[in-house]
């Protein structure tokens, strides 16, 4: 969208490849609304995985291919938003050398995710400079599209006010330079995966976009549901059941009443539950299916795709570090 009344959102993703319903639904969809009331710029955020990642980047142009397969096959219109990728913009990275040069250390060492990261990843060293500096490479990716929102879960905030102090600091110290961007609060579907767990490929319990109808019946049958209804007799709590989540997505509100009804009374057993989300699941599975495999005979369209979308951003970046030089007095020569 080029209206330039509109708000402007920024938001990325880290590539690993196919995409599963944990991403369709915990971000995709919403984006693919956002694209229709904002000026939208979605990235494949390649610099970011190596923050985690920094030992397999031989796998990271086809995992960002297929993801960028997977945002349009899912209805990302390159008409309406800036599809690009983040290491082909190089402002990013002279930003986030420059906002490097402000931001305390204390202010990254405190954040909940570098935390949390740290205690869960085991399998690799993180006592890296990268990995704490992140949430500033994070703040350069928001800020230097000028982004006035920023879609977000409630559990996220506390990273976006990170964004939101390192951008008043330089503010404070350079001149009005960025907006603030705020937190546009989105509720995304929870999704379960087959064993219970959040899906997630690391767990490989993830359905994957467009699977095939044959696959994605079996793995729906295979799931995981209530742990506490052994038998066909004892009744279920919907609310721990992972297939109930999906049919709060998939299912008619008639559906979703029905189960959550019958679940509870053993009306009804975890076979016929599965059955019938599969009635809504597979043939939307079909739709992603077809989608994906139109894109991937034409490979050539969705690599242009990127490469305009990445141009698109490349121009806007360089307007914007014109600014911060000038306001830096960076930008002249002796």
């Amino acid at each position: 969208m080029t209206d330039p009344k509109l708000p402007i959102v920024v938001s990325g993703m880290r590539p690993t490849g196919r995409l599963h319903l944990g991403h369709l639904h915990g971000a995709i969809a919403n984006w693919v609304r956002l694209q229709e009331i904002t000026r939208a710029h979605f990235f494949s955020a390649d610099w970011h995985a190596l923050t985690t990642s920094y030992h397999e980047t031989d796998k990271l142009k086809q995992a960002e291919f297929e993801m960028f397969v997977d945002f349009l096959a899912a209805g990302i219109d390159p008409a309406k938003t800036v599809l690009f990728i983040q290491s082909q913009v190089k402002e990013h990275a002279e930003l986030f050398l420059l906002l490097g040069m402000i931001t305390p250390i204390g202010w990254l060492e405190r954040s909940p995710s570098y935390k949390e990261m740290r205690e869960q990843i085991t399998d690799r060293d993180l006592a890296l400079y990268g990995f704490l500096g992140y949430p500033v490479l994070m703040a350069a990716d928001i800020i230097l599209y000028k982004a006035t929102m920023v879609p977000v879960g409630a559990d996220q905030v506390t990273h976006l006010e990170l964004t939101r102090e390192i951008a008043r600091k330089f503010n404070f110290h350079y001149g009005e330079v960025f907006p603030e961007p705020k937190p546009l609060l989105t509720e995304a579907a929870k999704v379960v995966g087959t064993d219970g767990r959040k899906m997630s490929k690391s767990y490989g319990n993830a359905i994957e976009l467009g699977e095939a109808a044959e696959t994605t019946t079996k793995k729906v049958m295979g799931a995981v549901t209530d742990p506490a209804r052994k038998l066909r007799k004892d009744p279920g709590n919907p609310d721990l059941c992972g297939i109930y989540y999906l049919h709060r997505i998939y299912s008619t509100a008639e559906t979703q009443g029905w189960v959550n009804e019958n679940c509870r009374t053993a009306g009804i057993g975890c076979v016929d539950c599965k059955k019938k989300l599969l009635e809504r699941l597979v043939p939307d599975q079909e739709r992603l299916r077809e989608a994906r495999e139109k894109l991937l005979s034409r490979p050539d369209y969705v690599r242009d795709v990127v490469r305009d979308g990445t141009a698109r951003a490349r121009a806007e970046a360089e307007r914007t570090m014109e600014q911060v030089r000038i306001a830096m007095h960076l930008d002249q020569n002796l």
